[in-house]
């Protein structure tokens, strides 16, 4: 859904809604589709893990490398809306702050705490213990832990 989601939210917003394409929108909007591109990877790599019964998750440096990066690339996006949202308040670049800080949101929601809700038994889990850690935060610790230590034996390939 995720990859759907791009192209209608664009319609929805741009379109329907009449949302001026503006520098700062067009960059918060960027930085969510952005996010979504990497859900819908994430999906489709846990997919793949499951249909192969693989132990490691497909594509695993890319969402190390993602998490470590995204802060940076959020960070500065939303300083620059900001910016623009503060010199030049309105319809210009309010939503383009607000696709930025969701963003920011998604980013939280697939690399650390599950913050989607979506189905009863999201909702009752969460009413009973809370927030729990993402998937793919918790694909990536188990590849951390599955990872034997450099110089260990085990990390070394095997000869036939």
């Amino acid at each position: 859904m995720e990859l759907v989601n791009i192209p209608l939210q664009g319609v929805a917003w741009f379109g329907l809604v009449g949302l001026p394409v503006t520098v700062p929108n067009l960059i918060g909007f960027g930085l969510f589709a952005t996010l979504l591109i990497e859900g819908a990877a994430y999906w489709a790599a846990k997919l793949r893990q499951m249909r192969h019964r693989r132990r490691r998750l497909p594509g695993e440096p890319a969402f190390r490398v993602a998490r470590a990066v995204n802060p940076l690339i959020l960070a500065t996006g939303v300083v620059l809306i900001g910016y623009a949202a503060a010199t030049d308040p309105g319809r210009d670049s309010w939503p383009g702050l607000a696709f930025a800080l969701f963003a920011c949101l998604e980013h939280i929601n697939y690399f650390y705490v599950q913050l989607m809700h979506d189905t009863l038994n999201d909702v009752r889990r969460f009413r009973a213990v809370g927030l729990r850690r993402s998937h793919l935060a918790r694909d990536l610790a188990r590849e951390r832990t599955a990872r034997p230590p450099v110089g260990d034996p085990a990390s070394q390939p095997c000869e036939p």
